[in-house]
């Protein structure tokens, strides 16, 4: 199994905290970490599944009384967001016994789940984020980047035999995500308006999100269209990164640009069906700088923000990480071994004054573009990051 990155932080939190809970999409390999993790901290535990009836019943008629009798042990509950009511009878039960490591709870994060969690289990949980796998894991398994890039990090499809399984593979995940369990995690929106708007979102990769274009495509109000997205983002399958301000005397652009979280689910959505297709698309360039950006944000820190800056003079630069309000690092990404930057691109750096400016190529050897101003590529960039301390 690929070792995931977050195993030494749940490890540590379940020696100290009376619960966590580790969200993120499905399909992500969350339930066969938290089994192989109990395995290995040799802890008795109890796993309940929630979409499974007879898990579920267990804890339909009198919850406390059957939680009580297994209060010695770690208590996994899988699609926690099936049963929100729990959430007060967790608070309570903690309260009671902060013993550390008590609950650990699985969930296809939704805007309830983190509401009520919040509210019934504050001070009592860390929450963690679960994405698809990154090209830091997955590389110790032999894994090219050009394959996890074209192909994604949930890991079916990753793994699959060949690019027709794969193609199999998110045909039937995005069915069953779209028809079933958004509507089930509170997406009030048809399948087919669902399907629609993903579609065009796959056109909005790397670029400006504009939610009026979107609201007169789709035939739907600007507000409806905004809980819509809200809600994809909050079910991990989308991110919007937001603009960094840092000269007030000039004119920023203020809306988020949008990325797919996992490039596999994009490039199926754009009907890419292999690599040499990705190669002669149009997309190209939005699909790496997605890449490399959902590869780095994966590996920050908690106190590292990401951002992007943009002036409606040109200026900008594709990813900021801001820690402590100080701008460490600015990078441009760049599809091209032989990259070179715009003039938008140095004022953007200019204005920054980042620790650090990297430009990031596939497969480019290191070498300095000229003064405090480095190119590298996708396997070299994480030490220059872990210089400036951003990495988890």
């Amino acid at each position: 199994m690929i070792t995931r990155s977050i195993y030494t932080e749940v490890t540590e939190a379940l020696a100290y905290l009376p619960s966590i809970a580790i969200l993120g999409p499905r399909q992500v390999g969350k339930t066969t970490f938290v089994k192989s993790l109990i395995r290995e901290i040799n802890r008795p535990s109890i796993y309940l599944d929630l979409e499974y009836f007879a898990d579920y019943a267990k804890l339909q008629t009198a919850p406390d009384l059957y939680l009580e009798e297994h209060e010695d042990k770690v208590v996994v509950l899988d699609e926690i967001q099936r049963m929100p009511e729990l959430f007060p009878l967790l608070r309570s039960m903690i309260d009671r016994n902060r013993r550390p490591g008590r609950f650990i709870l699985l969930g296809s994060a939704s805007p309830d789940l983190l509401r009520q969690s919040s509210e019934s289990l504050a001070g009592r949980i860390l929450y963690l984020e679960m994405a698809p796998l990154h090209l830091r894991e997955v590389v110790h398994a032999g894994i090219r980047y050009q394959d996890h890039w074209f192909r994604g990090g949930f890991p079916d499809a990753l793994l699959a035999p060949n690019d027709k399984a794969m193609e199999l593979w998110f045909r039937g995940f995005i069915q069953t995500y779209v028809e079933r369990d958004l509507p089930a995690l509170g997406l009030t929106a048809t399948p087919v308006t669902v399907r629609n708007l993903l579609s065009m979102l796959t056109s909005v990769q790397g670029g400006l999100l504009t939610y009026t274009d979107l609201a007169n495509s789709l035939n739907i109000t600007l507000p409806t269209v905004k809980t819509y997205v809200d809600f994809l983002e909050s079910a991990f399958l989308i991110r919007r990164l937001y603009p960094y301000s840092v000269n007030i005397s000039k004119r920023l652009v203020k809306s988020p640009k949008l990325f797919f979280t996992d490039t596999g689910m994009l490039h199926y959505l754009m009907g890419i069906r292999n690599f040499e297709g990705l190669l002669g698309n149009i997309a190209l360039g939005g699909s790496w700088e997605g890449y490399v950006i959902q590869q780095i944000i994966a590996n920050l820190r908690s106190d590292v923000e990401p951002y992007f800056y943009r002036t409606k003079d040109k200026a900008e630069v594709d990813l900021v990480l801001v820690q402590n309000t100080k701008v460490k690092v600015a990078i441009e990404i760049k599809y091209g071994n032989l990259p070179t930057l715009s003039r938008g691109n140095t004022v953007a750096m200019d204005d920054l004054q980042a620790n650090q400016n990297l430009v990031i190529t596939p497969q480019a050897d290191d070498f300095w573009l000229r003064n405090n101003l480095r190119v590298c590529n996708i396997s070299t960039v994480w030490k220059y990051l872990a210089e400036e301390g951003v990495l988890a």
